[in-house]
């Protein structure tokens, strides 16, 4: 079997590397394509993944436009001279457009509701869409679910081990304490007319957090001269374990949000609506893991959210309390990418049994 996976973001490396590495070892042919955006050309040359480069994201409406069709071109090419069986992404609307105007299925994941525009552009061209059990929308008949979240394909115990060689490198043991921060750019479509921290008041809230370990900060954006001594410089593919050992993730970027609970480290995530409610009521992943398994909280202003940040650092008995409920949620759920590699191997066959 030939497997075209399209990469557009950091994330999306890491939700598809261990069904790289389980497919090739089964003797099937993978290509990868790849967007450069963040860190994920670093990403991929890290695992030394062989990729074809198919353009950048964009900020800006009409500039978005253009590199959509762009990449839709190049795509498009790669599909014709690779002629592969099956197109695969997430919320992926190049590989569902070219597959359904060349006849080739795709197989579309997603963990995210409120996605308007990709969601118009992926899923009506889509011939199978993929969620977590507790997405919160039904996408009708091509829809199948699985008891997971995107995080596990890449976190669960059978394929995360923690690497204590990521804290030394930073001069810092298991035992000191640290906060990871999340500064995102807001320049993702599906950012538009979200929020998160107030501008100027970065350093204030850094202060607060730094009053009970030291304070690493990961950032999309430029940050100001007196934070940019908090940004930490690490290799990417080393961000999991530093959130692992971590006695809190706090900020707005939602992937790392639900790493960090996935990996029991408490988390808290601030994000709202332009009507001032917060993301995190719209994401069935989100609601889960709060609700559930109470591991990740989000609110949609940054003074609950540090109120409840500080309650949690005070708990000295707090990491140990989400370790524990991170052991039931790996109970519960199941290994994704041996899903993964089962339902893609064996579709469409896969698809009709699941839809009984």
């Amino acid at each position: 079997m030939k497997v075209l996976v399209n990469i557009g973001h950091p994330a999306h490396v890491h939700f598809y590397k261990n069904f790289i590495w389980e497919m090739e070892r089964k003797g099937h042919e993978i290509l990868i394509a790849a967007q450069r955006k963040e860190v994920t050309i670093d990403l991929l040359k890290a695992y030394n993944f062989k990729y074809k480069y198919i353009g950048k994201k964009y900020s800006g409406i009409i500039k978005k436009i253009i590199g959509k069709v762009y990449r839709n071109l190049l795509l498009y090419k790669l599909v014709k001279k690779y002629k592969p069986n099956i197109l695969t992404g997430i919320l992926d609307s190049s590989s569902a457009q070219v597959g359904k105007l060349m006849g080739i299925p795709s197989i579309i994941f997603t963990d995210t509701e409120e996605v308007k525009a990709s969601n118009v552009l992926a899923f009506p061209f889509a011939s199978t869409i993929c969620t977590p059990a507790c997405f919160l929308k039904e996408l009708g008949d091509r829809h199948i679910r699985y008891n997971g979240y995107h995080e596990l394909a890449y976190l669960h115990p059978n394929y995360f081990k923690p690497d204590l060689r990521v804290l030394e490198n930073l001069g810092i043991s298991k035992k000191d304490r640290y906060v990871v921060v999340r500064f995102i750019s807001w320049s993702a479509s599906h950012d538009i007319k979200l929020k998160g921290i107030k501008e100027r008041t970065e350093l204030e809230f850094i202060k607060s957090l730094e009053e009970y370990g030291r304070v690493f900060v990961t950032s999309e954006r430029k940050l100001d001269r007196k934070l940019e001594k908090y940004r930490i410089s690490i290799p990417p593919e080393d961000i999991h374990s530093l959130l692992y050992y971590a006695n809190l993730y706090i900020g707005e970027g939602g992937t790392m949000a639900a790493e960090a609970a996935i990996l029991g480290t408490p988390a808290i995530h601030i994000e709202s609506t332009k009507n001032g409610i917060a993301t995190g009521e719209l994401s069935g992943n989100f609601r889960e893991l709060r609700d559930k398994y109470a591991l990740l909280y989000f609110y949609p202003d940054q003074n609950q959210a540090l109120r409840k940040a500080i309650s949690i650092l005070e708990n000295e008995k707090s990491k140990k309390e989400w370790q524990k409920k991170r052991k039931k949620l790996i109970k519960d759920k199941i290994d994704v990418t041996a899903w993964m590699v089962d339902f893609i191997e064996r579709y469409p066959e896969s698809f009709y049994e699941y839809k009984g």
